[in-house]
């Protein structure tokens, strides 16, 4: 049985420009993950016009939280507090994500924010990203609080969609590539793609 193409989708931060969302979406990018807050009290700027930007365009999109080590229950409500006004957990929303990249930003840390956000905004389903090694090493031990709505998104630029070289039950999105070959946006971005079995619909809100 021959495995369905990946669905394709792009991860922003402050710093990419989209200039056309139309554009982004008939290069078949169905989903983008957007940068909107980090630790207690940054949030990008730019956050609300790419959200907006993508929403408008038919694109399922979501926002993402970058964690610093403690005051998680103060990371995980600012969050959900900016994000809500951006209308970010709407049905049809990618889910929210949690972008894992300080050392000291644990398993601990992630179950709380996981059932911190859950409570706040009143959904289930969320995103886990992480690089592949913190996944290869161990570092984060996802048995300990992958639930049946947590998904796994790893990174690692290998360049083949779909197929980031690791295996977990829960892993459902591989961020693949980064490049200037994403209609509409100007200069290099992510480029991430689902995981099969999983399909975009197991994704969303």
């Amino acid at each position: 049985m021959t495995e369905p193409e990946a669905e394709l989708g792009i991860t922003l931060s402050h710093r990419e420009t989209v200039d056309d969302w139309a554009a982004v979406r008939t290069g078949d990018f169905r989903f983008a993950s957007v940068t909107l807050t980090e630790n207690t009290n940054w949030s990008a700027l730019a956050a609300e016009r790419l959200l907006a930007g993508a929403q408008q365009a038919g694109i399922h999109t979501g926002a993402r939280h970058y964690a610093r080590p403690g005051a998680v229950y103060d990371q995980a409500e600012f969050f959900v507090r900016t994000a809500s006004k951006l209308g970010a957990f709407a049905p049809g929303s990618l889910a929210p994500a949690l972008e894992v990249e300080a050392a000291s930003v644990d398993d601990k840390f992630i179950k709380a924010w996981i059932k911190a956000v859950r409570h706040a905004a009143r959904i289930k389903r969320v995103l886990i990203y992480a690089d592949y090694d913190c996944w290869v090493s161990q570092r984060l031990n996802p048995d300990r609080w992958a639930d049946s709505e947590v998904i796994l998104w790893l990174v690692r630029h290998n360049g083949i969609p779909g197929r980031p070289g690791w295996f977990h039950s829960r892993l459902g999105l591989h961020q693949h590539g980064f490049s200037p070959k994403v209609p509409g946006v100007r200069g290099q971005v992510a480029q991430d793609a689902v995981v099969y079995p999983f399909t975009l619909g197991d994704l969303l809100l």
